[in-house]
Formats: C-alpha cells, structure tokens, sequence
C-alpha cells in the first residue's frame, strides 16, 4: 500500500516549496473535483448501519468492510469509544436518517492503552483549563468493546439496539475478532 508516508522526499508535503499539507489535500479535492459526477445519493444509508471506530490512520474501513459510498455511517473518534457525541451522532443516524444497526470497531495496538486520565491533568497544567471530556483511555480492548456495546445498548435516546455487535481490528492481519458481550 502506498500512502503519503511513502512519497518521494520532492512530493512529500513537508518539502521545500510543496506547501502545507492542507495545501496538498485542497490541490487532491480540486483534482477529485473535475471528475466528480453527483451520484445523486441520499443522506440515508444504503445498509441502515452505523459504524463506530477509532480513528487510527491504519484503518481504512470502506476497504476493511468491504462498504462502498452511501452505504453507512461512520462516526470515528480516539478509540472508537461510545462518548456522548457518539451517542448524539448515532441518535440522529437511527431517528432522523433511518440506520438500524451498529457495529463497533476498536483495534489492536490503541494508543488509548497507553494513556491514562493523568493526561487531563497535564493539559490543565499545560494551558490552565481542565478538558471536559474524558480521555477514556482502557487497558483491555476487549473489555471497551463491551463497555461500549453496553452504552448503545443502554441509551434510552436509541430506538434501535437488537442488532448492535462489537469487534477488534488486527492492524497487522486486517482480520475482525468479533466480541461477545457477555464474557
């Protein structure tokens, strides 16, 4: 797989003379632009499912899911975590734009296992504010995925919760491990 990590130096973004890397995606989005034709979809996913997943660069989740454009929603976030913009996004995409189902995507080697609450309290030092959101940070993967489950589940802003499943994504084998909720 090629990414923009693997360009040669004189095309990478960080090069004398290429601009800056917003430069370089606003230059791709004008070239998308002319080939563009409206595909003269609706706002309503194909499939009525949303996905929730990290938002970890090494997942490409259209190509992972073998999805293709219109057929979801997807809602990322640092760990793919169920917080309660997850809940407002998913809210809007069950009663507003008809999704019924969810799937949950968390991965192998989440950089929420290395953190802990503390960093909180080292952006208060840092800027003199304390964040109001929560880091959710976790040490075991499997056991976030059914915390998060259980939060879908749970909501009583969410009409549609018998078809909500939980996996882990292997960053080294594209494989889902899909998790059971009750272990």
């Amino acid at each position: 797989m090629t990414t923009s990590a693997s360009l040669p130096a004189a095309s990478h973004p960080e090069a004398p003379g290429a601009g800056s890397v917003t430069d370089r995606l606003v230059e791709a989005n004008r070239a998308y632009a002319s080939q563009f034709t409206d595909p003269g979809m609706d706002a309503r996913p194909v499939l009525h499912v949303a996905v929730v997943a990290c938002m970890d660069a090494r997942l490409d989740l259209h190509a992972a899911l073998g999805l293709q454009l219109g057929d979801c929603h997807t809602i990322r976030n640092a760990g793919g975590v169920v917080t309660d913009d997850t809940i407002r996004s998913l809210t809007i995409s069950q009663r507003a734009l008809g999704t019924r189902a969810v799937i949950l995507i968390h991965h192998t080697g989440c950089g929420l296992e290395t953190l802990t609450e503390d960093f909180r309290h080292e952006l208060e030092d840092e800027v003199g504010q304390r964040p109001a959101w929560a880091v959710e940070a976790f040490r075991d993967v499997d056991q976030d995925v059914r915390q998060s489950m259980q939060r879908v589940r749970t909501n009583p802003f969410l009409p549609h919760k018998d078809d909500v499943r939980g996996f882990v994504f292997d960053v080294h084998t594209g494989l889902l491990r899909e998790i059971d909720p009750s272990s």
